[in-house]
């Protein structure tokens, strides 16, 4: 019994010392990150070291000096308000601690300023300390904006239709429709949204957009804000909202292709060119010589052979002999050639009856010697 005893005892006083361990832990983590600095004022030139603590293990920091800005509000006007090409970049290490040496610049906005450390990868977290840069000037901070706070409670959605116009390239358009409600405790009078569109792996272009009307605390209202793309804009875009610097929603937007302008293109590439080469055969036609354009054709060709087959008949001329002769008939044809006449054609010159014989000795032809 005895031993059994001591050991209750052992886990009793191991419990005992284990137990603020084991509740020290969550209390850091609840505290968060935490920024200190070795000066609170260090002039243009000097340098300072930032410590910190209770940050990720491993995780990459920048640390920057930055205007207008307090541990309150943060950095109002974000990193355009900081000394950036002399920001540096750390690592925590498995304890989640770090210490950097910072050289001091002025920021381009005035004072009050920060030492502001952010993460860069991973879960977001930041802190800042309290700093004065020497010689710098400090104004006070722009007045805060009023305490509403818009929210979107719906889900946000697109509507409206492509036309027969967007099929010919005509900009598509559509209403970007969603309900916010004010979770502030003042209300918020005509709002203004930014309304972005983004193609691919480019940044949305923002447009400012005013919603015209009043929110009250705990109230709520439908937005219709317009939403338009350029000329010819086909393929997957994302529309977003933005308000007060925040990303609220982000809608997809599938927009087809204007193949109407396709189908014109290839219209006019076939009707152009047929077009052209019909206007240049009537110029053709319109220079060429009267002659040649007479003397050539099919339907020239045939009319010529027609008549040829209608005039043979009429240009031969059958000539019988006198009766009593014995000398045979010939058939004299009327040459038809353009180069002989009738009275020239060396065929027929001279020959008017049928041919016979003209000398003297012919048995046919009685002599004055006979006649006597």
């Amino acid at each position: 019994m005895s031993g059994k005893v001591r050991i209750s005892a052992l886990v009793a006083v191991l419990a005992l010392l284990l137990l603020p361990l084991a509740g020290a832990t969550p209390v850091a983590a609840a505290d968060g990150p935490k920024v200190t600095l070795s000066k609170s004022q260090a002039g243009t030139g000097g340098s300072i070291t930032v410590s910190g603590s209770g940050w990720r293990t491993h995780a990459l920091l920048m640390v920057l000096i930055c205007g207008q800005a307090t541990p309150a509000r943060g950095v109002i006007g974000g990193t355009n308000s900081c000394a950036n090409a002399d920001g540096r970049a750390v690592t925590t290490d498995a304890k989640g601690v770090f210490s950097k040496k910072l050289p001091v610049s002025e920021p381009p906005v005035p004072c009050p300023c920060v030492v502001h450390v952010a993460t860069v990868t991973g879960a977001s977290a930041s802190a800042d300390a309290v700093f004065q840069v020497a010689g710098h000037a400090v104004e006070p901070l722009p007045a805060e904006p009023s305490t509403g706070r818009l929210s979107v409670l719906s889900d946000t959605r697109l509507d409206g239709s492509s036309g027969l116009l967007t099929w010919f390239g005509a900009p598509a358009s559509r209403t970007l429709v969603f309900t916010v409600g004010n979770a502030g405790s003042s209300p918020v009078k005509n709002p203004v949204f930014q309304v972005g569109t983004s193609h691919g792996v480019f940044a949305p272009q923002w447009d400012d957009q005013q919603f015209s009307g009043t929110i009250a605390p705990g109230g709520k209202a439908e937005v219709k804000l317009p939403v338009e793309l350029s000329a010819g804009a086909h393929g997957d875009y994302s529309v977003s909202l933005k308000y007060g610097g925040r990303v609220l929603a982000e809608e997809p937007w599938g927009v087809g292709r204007p193949w109407g302008v396709t189908l014109f293109w290839i219209l006019l590439c076939v009707v152009v060119p047929a077009a052209v080469f019909r206007v240049g055969m009537a110029v053709v036609d319109r220079l060429r010589p009267r002659k040649a354009r007479r003397s050539t054709g099919p339907a020239r060709h045939r009319d010529l052979r027609l008549r040829l087959r209608l005039r043979l008949p009429e240009q031969l001329a059958l000539r019988l002999p006198k009766s009593g002769t014995a000398a045979p008939y010939t058939a004299s044809v009327t040459s038809t050639l353009p180069w002989f006449t009738p009275d020239s054609d060396p065929g027929t010159a001279g020959r008017l009856s049928a041919p016979h014989d003209d000398s003297p000795t012919s048995p046919t032809t009685p002599t004055r010697k006979g006649l006597q």
